[in-house]
């Protein structure tokens, strides 16, 4: 009996169906927001933030072979932790001052009163969208930094914006495309 159950098994996993394509994939972010500097701009990890704007930073240690190139920031499906190498990951939140953040690699210390979600990947058609609503959030909104990019935020009113003053911040459409590359960082930093 066991002889037999031993040989049906590959025999039923070579008969069930191809799995479908996932509608929760690897993704980057790109900002929309009509008519305004913000719109288009690429989401980007840098200094365990996110900025519209400028270029993803990453890292990848030297005894690492065939390192990836770091170049672009890619979230895994849900959008709740970043899509890299190092070990532990890197997982994704909004800090105490409202600030679309992520934790520092081989750690998962997250300050206290951060909140750790809802993040949400809607798969709508036809572009997915990825969204934080905590906090009673409505999405995210950008604001303006002292080094002309754009720093993100969970778009709620009490929010410790860079130039203080909340009323400068732009919500925007965070669209959620697809990526289907290889792990595109070791980490970011």
């Amino acid at each position: 009996m066991k002889f037999t159950a031993a040989l049906a098994l590959p025999l039923l996993a070579a008969a069930a169906p191809a799995s479908e394509p996932t509608s929760n994939p690897n993704f980057g972010v790109m900002a929309v927001r009509s008519a305004s500097p913000i719109h288009y701009l690429q989401m980007n990890a840098v200094g365990q933030k996110f900025y519209l704007g400028g270029k993803t930073a990453s890292y990848c240690p030297d005894q690492v072979t065939h390192c990836p190139p770091g170049n672009q920031t890619i979230f895994t499906p849900g959008g709740s932790s970043l899509d890299v190498n190092v070990p532990g990951g890197q997982q994704v939140y909004v800090d105490p001052k409202g600030a679309l953040s992520f934790t520092q690699a081989h750690s998962a210390n997250i300050p206290a009163g951060s909140a750790i979600g809802p993040f949400v990947y809607s798969p709508d058609e036809p572009w997915a969208h990825y969204s934080f609503n905590g906090w009673g959030a409505s999405g995210f909104m950008a604001c303006p930094t002292e080094d002309s990019r754009w720093q993100v935020f969970a778009a709620i009113q009490n929010a410790t914006v860079p130039k203080g003053d909340v009323e400068e911040c732009l919500g925007f459409s965070a669209l959620a495309l697809p990526y289907d590359g290889d792990v595109p960082a070791w980490q970011y930093i």
